[in-house]
């Protein structure tokens, strides 16, 4: 790795370029705590080999477009329409958050705890 400077004053200063931040959401979290918790040495290692921050953007990515899936074809599989918000919003709002918490709890078992 080859480091280069730049002058200012009378001083040679490094052009560092910090490391790009990980994008990791709500699951990606969520997966981070159950490892940190219940999977020690699995998250040691990849802690180690520099492994974790991918694996928790991948686990974010699979698991968001899992829970957009999931509840697409749920709420279709219920009857979940637009007709229905038109009609009766508030059981259009409790039936999309059954809908939502099943996913949630899918995701939950298949991509964070697993």
């Amino acid at each position: 790795m080859e480091i280069t400077y730049h002058q200012e004053g009378g001083y040679l200063i490094p052009d560092l370029v910090p490391p790009e931040t990980p994008r990791i959401g709500i699951w990606g979290e969520r997966r981070r705590q159950f490892l940190r918790t219940q999977k020690r040495a699995v998250y040691s290692g990849m802690l180690m080999s520099g492994t974790l921050n991918a694996h928790l953007e991948e686990v974010d990515r699979e698991a968001e477009r899992m829970l957009d899936h999931l509840t697409t074809e749920m709420s279709k599989r219920e009857g979940v329409t637009e007709s229905l918000k038109a009609a009766d919003q508030i059981a259009w709002v409790q039936k999309m958050n059954a809908i939502r918490f099943a996913a949630e709890e899918i995701i939950r078992k298949e991509w964070i705890e697993n």
